[in-house]
């Protein structure tokens, strides 16, 4: 800024030695940039600063208005620019009383110098460019403060302890915790607004087969509850042809003459889909059928429009909240699988190779001492063996595109492998899908299972199927091995667990002896499908 006033006083008055107030500057300036926070230098030279500039302000219009080479008040403007740097430090550092006395110090030098300078036409201060130019320099001086005090208020506010995006991550969680206290049943459960919503709309109106679908991503649907007399083969996908598609993209109710269900036998069908919105989004489908004719008019469809509108909020609170609370599991699953990996198992390779390097240097008379440390030396061995296998069990998650399948026979293969286990898998897995939060309590529950298995059961094999046609779903671990005395969920803590996952997600959780031996751990997730193929059966070899 000096550099530009020099050059502008120059271009103004042609005599060099006006830069004289330039030098000014720049020594009034030192204070306010060596020890601009001092509670005394800094101002003083920030004061000093604005009187100077409003002098030679003053004293350049006079001398470009002698010079006849432009006129006074654009000569007091070649000078005035620099008041914003006084005035924008002193708005950083959040000083508004000393900018504010900073503008006051400038109107009342720029006044008096007016009044004491005289020029051909009389008294500077009557002069009216000078006016206007000075009057606007202070406007824009003024202008400049409020905006950099602006500045700073944003960057503090981006530079605070608290950021703003978490506080405003706190302020809405804490109102949906107190939505969910108002719900009925007092929960965020998708699974359990959807069946609520089932029941209700069929106390309304006519529904041989109902169901709550929601989306999964892949251009798909999920089954989130469903009531009817036999178990319906829904259609899921939105690439089809088919009033769920039309209802999902037009975000408007659609009626068709034909079931929605891929396994239904004919006959006279209404079938009403209704979709879900919030705001501008469709969060969800609402599907009812009825075995007879025409079956939902105009009527019917304003009843369940009044039914599925509050419906559709509630709905997407608990499905938002559900994926919050699946990616917060899921990232301290992380975390702790990245702290044990880089601190505890670190620790204990190290013990091991402490205990290789004194076993090389043990004397060979000492074979007691050396029997004892390559006893702990297998023993700590046998540590980090069940810490990889505790890091991959908390690192294991469903593909969005492998499914529960998959990834529950990758994990029953890594364990088997470890423990020399001969593993039988029989899997069953649909091409449509669980819900996320549904699928990852599965996969839990059998990665407990195969878990106390390979630790408690001494077993030789283990049998894992999977089952899955939504939205029913049957998971079972069966092992050869020594059986448990307490079958009750809430005998052992592991079990106790299960048994929690289970409920969460509306499943029952079977624990029963194995014939002729061993022990049998099932989960199962809505009515039994009457399917009977098998998708793949495979027999892994011992250890694999």
């Amino acid at each position: 800024m000096l550099s530009l006033v020099a050059v502008l006083t120059l271009i103004t008055t042609k005599d060099v030695s006006q830069l004289r107030w330039i030098a000014l500057l720049a020594v009034a300036g030192i204070p306010a940039v060596l020890v601009a926070r001092h509670g005394v230098f800094g101002p003083l030279g920030r004061f000093a600063e604005v009187v100077i500039v409003c002098l030679a302000a003053s004293e350049v219009a006079s001398m470009a208005l002698i010079d006849g080479t432009v006129g006074g008040g654009l000569g007091a403007s070649a000078v005035l620019p620099y008041l914003s740097v006084p005035l924008t430090v002193s708005a950083l550092q959040r000083r508004s009383r000393e900018g504010v006395a900073l503008l006051t110090v400038a109107a009342i030098t720029l006044l008096v110098a007016g009044l004491i300078t005289q020029t051909a036409d009389g008294r500077q201060i009557t002069q009216f460019g000078y006016l206007v130019v000075c009057t606007q320099w202070l406007i824009l001086a003024a202008l400049g403060t409020l905006a950099a005090g602006t500045l700073r208020r944003a960057m503090q506010s981006r530079g605070d302890g608290k950021p703003q995006p978490y506080a405003e991550a706190t302020r809405l969680l804490t109102q949906l915790r107190s939505v969910a206290r108002q719900l009925p049943g007092a929960t965020l459960d998708p699974g359990g607004i959807s069946e609520h919503l089932v029941e209700e709309l069929r106390t309304v109106v006519r529904a041989d087969r109902a169901a709550v679908l929601s989306a999964s991503g892949g251009g798909r649907l999920v089954v989130l509850a469903q009531a009817g007399v036999d178990r319906v083969d829904w259609e899921t996908t939105l690439d089809s042809d088919s009033a769920i598609a039309d209802a999902w993209a037009s975000q408007q109710p659609q009626t068709a003459a034909r079931s929605q269900a891929r396994s239904h036998r004919g006959g006279d069908v209404s079938a009403l889909v209704v979709p879900l919105v919030a705001g501008v989004r469709t969060v969800g489908l609402v599907i009812l059928e009825a075995d007879v004719a025409n079956a939902y008019p105009q009527s019917v469809m304003a009843e369940v429009d009044e039914l599925t509108g509050p419906a559709a909020l509630r709905l997407e609170a608990a499905l938002l909240f559900d994926e919050v609370r699946s990616l917060a599991t899921n990232e301290e699953r992380q975390r702790l699988a990245r702290e044990i990996h880089d601190g505890v198992a670190q620790e204990l390779v190290m013990v091991g190779y402490g205990i290789d390097n004194a076993l090389a240097t043990l004397p060979e008379e000492a074979k007691e001492t050396g029997e004892e440390l390559r006893t702990l030396r297998g023993e700590v061995t046998r540590v980090i063996t069940e810490l990889r296998l505790s890091l991959f069990e908390l690192r294991s998650e469903v593909d969005r595109h492998g499914g529960l399948a998959a990834a529950i026979a990758e994990y029953a293969r890594t364990v088997g492998a470890s423990a020399g286990l001969r593993v039988h898998y029989t899997l069953d897995e649909s091409t449509a899908r669980l819900p996320a939060a549904t699928e990852a309590e599965l996969l839990r529950i059998a990665q407990e299972a195969i878990t106390n298995a390979r630790k408690h059961a001494g077993a030789t094999n283990l049998w894992v199927t999977c089952a899955v046609d939504p939205p029913y779903a049957q998971i079972e671990v069966s092992d050869d091995g020594q059986g448990i005395a307490d079958q009750r969920p809430d005998g052992r803590y592991g079990l106790a667990i299960m048994a929690e996952r289970a409920e969460r997600i509306r499943g029952r959780l079977e624990i029963r002896p194995r014939h002729p031996s061993g022990t049998t751990v099932a989960v199962v997730l809505g009515t039994s499908t009457r399917r009977d193929s098998v998708r793949d059966s495979v027999t892994a070899p011992e250890g694999e």
